[in-house]
């Protein structure tokens, strides 16, 4: 172990924002995929990133991002993760990072969910389930949302991912009664027989289906951590952990002391200024969740990219604020390109970007064979030992002075 290095470690996860396909693409049926590529080409030249840029977004690549040149000396370290999960849902990743991958594939359901779980839902909530299949959310509730404002049914749908996602108009059921329904849905799904990573609660609101909107008022319940994460073991040893998003949501509360929820990518932004203005030692891991949302399932690729650039000004005022001893560590969690067939995530090797302003220098990382070299690194710079899964980067980085 080396010894601690940093007195705050800062980690940005930029939710779906992938870079090329994975090695085992195939698998998944998303060779070609590339996010942060075919947002580029979306964009004809004109995305502006530079705080990004100048992190390396673009050298970590074969073929940079039209209109983002790669920069001759990066002002902090760059490379690529790859997965070794099973999944490409945002819990694989997420998990995989914090040093617990996935290994056994999670319940997919292509033909929807089996009778006897319809049954069950409907008998506990008293509602009829209609849907059941998978789609697009915001294509599912402009077909049955106004019926479900008549009945006051239940609309039920899944993606590619382990998922049950559960959509309701907000005036219609109440969000503790859609939560309470979302929480039985988790009890049905825990194993043996049908094992599913989250269970989501998908309220929206407006008067008819040209107006829908999905609030953010959304809920993961997600699959209890079946292992020890690096999270665990920071707090178990007194290391301060700080989650904001579905941080606390994908972990259901374990390891986390200090929780945020958001409204947005920059109400995510503004709890991260607020916790970097506190004074304390540990680790605050963030999860920026509307490219992924709003954009990559909808395959919208200028609003992508326009999140993308609302993101960089946000990340300018972060690295302006960062202080000697904090490190900085942006990377995602999947991909899910806007400009890709489908609509679910994309399996691709992700970005990883880490900063410091104590940084004497700059240079690759390479391609990390896990996404736990992030989590692994976490651990290394506070002196904790975990599960021994990943390799720490940490000596990697160069500094211009020991800091103390």
């Amino acid at each position: 172990m080396s010894t601690k290095k940093y007195k705050r470690i800062f980690g940005i996860v930029m939710d779906s924002v992938g870079t090329g396909a994975a090695p085992d693409a195939a698998k998944f049926g998303d060779v070609g995929s590339d996010t942060l590529g075919h947002v580029g080409e979306a964009y004809q030249g004109n995305l502006k990133i530079p705080n990004l840029q100048r992190l390396g977004i673009s050298n970590l690549r074969k073929t940079p991002i039209e209109g983002v040149n790669k920069v001759e000396r990066p002002i902090g370290y760059y490379g690529k993760m790859q997965e070794i999960s099973a999944g490409k849902d945002s819990m694989d990743g997420h998990w995989e990072m914090m040093g617990l991958p996935v290994k056994q594939p999670l319940n997919t359901f292509p033909n929807g969910f089996p009778a006897d779980i319809i049954k069950k839902l409907e008998a506990f909530s008293g509602r009829k389930v209609i849907g059941n299949r998978p789609e697009s959310g915001t294509k599912i509730i402009a077909e049955l949302g106004e019926q479900q404002m008549k009945t006051g049914d239940l609309i039920v749908y899944t993606s590619g991912d382990s998922v049950l996602q559960i959509a309701a108009h907000e005036d219609v059921i109440p969000l503790k009664e859609l939560y309470r329904i979302c929480e039985y849905a988790r009890s049905l799904v825990n194993g043996p027989e049908y094992t599913v990573g989250r269970i989501i609660a998908r309220p929206y609101v407006g008067p008819d289906k040209d107006h829908f909107t999905r609030t953010a008022n959304r809920h993961d319940f997600t699959l209890e951590p079946i292992g020890q994460t690096d999270l665990d073991y920071l707090k178990a040893a007194g290391i301060h952990t700080v989650g904001i998003g579905k941080i606390n949501d994908i972990f259901s509360g374990h390891g986390i002391a200090e929780g945020y929820h958001n409204e947005s990518n920059m109400d995510g932004m503004d709890h991260v200024d607020h916790v970097m203005a506190e004074d304390f030692t540990g680790f605050c891991f963030t999860n920026l969740v509307d490219f992924d949302a709003m954009y990559g399932h909808r395959r919208n690729p200028i609003g992508f990219g326009k999140a993308l650039m609302d993101f960089d000004k946000r990340l300018g005022t972060v690295l302006n604020q960062l202080k000697a001893d904090d490190l900085l560590i942006i990377t995602a969690d999947h991909g899910n390109d806007p400009g890709f067939k489908g609509t679910d995530h994309t399996r691709e090797q992700v970005p990883v970007l880490v900063y410091s302003p104590s940084m004497s220098d700059g240079g690759s990382l390479g391609i990390r064979q896990t996404f736990a070299d992030f989590g692994a690194t976490v651990l290394d710079n506070f002196n904790v030992k975990g599960n021994q899964i990943g390799t720490s980067f940490l000596s990697e980085l160069k500094n211009t002075e020991e800091i103390k």
